[in-house]
């Protein structure tokens, strides 16, 4: 019963991640495309931050400590097991991506924006890509 609660809760913290990895891009292109509009600049900065500092971050702690405490209630996950080793190269990359969009939020705060609302587009997709992988290696289990 203790595995599945804390199952649940890495379930809910990485939905509540994944929003937030949805979500603040696309407010990036909202941004980008209105450059130079002061009202909307400090209006999207507010959001960006709060976004990025109050739901993002503390739900993507939320994924690792609650998905690291089912590693540990399953040691054995940990050999032979190719599809976690493959999620959770995956989710660094997520973390990884997640640390870019906070360094994206400083540089729209401080106003330094060079790029186009197209890249962030773009940008926006990476985490649709990588959610669908990681969805796939845990139920396939394909190795």
């Amino acid at each position: 019963m203790m595995y599945l609660t804390v199952k649940a809760f890495h379930l809910i913290a990485l939905v509540s991640w994944f929003a937030g990895l949805f979500y603040l891009p696309r407010l990036f292109v909202y941004h980008a495309a209105h450059q130079g509009e002061a009202a909307n600049h400090a209006m999207l900065c507010t959001m960006e931050r709060k976004l990025y500092r109050y739901i993002m971050n503390p739900a993507m702690m939320a994924t690792w400590t609650f998905g690291l405490i089912l590693v540990v209630m399953e040691p054995g996950w940990l050999t032979g097991q190719g599809w976690l080793h493959a999620k959770l190269l995956l989710v660094l990359i997520l973390t990884g991506y997640h640390v870019s969009l906070g360094r994206m939020v400083k540089t729209f705060a401080k106003g330094g924006n060079t790029r186009n609302h197209t890249f962030y587009r773009y940008y926006n997709e990476i985490p649709t890509i990588l959610l669908v992988l990681v969805v796939l290696l845990v139920v396939l289990k394909p190795f």
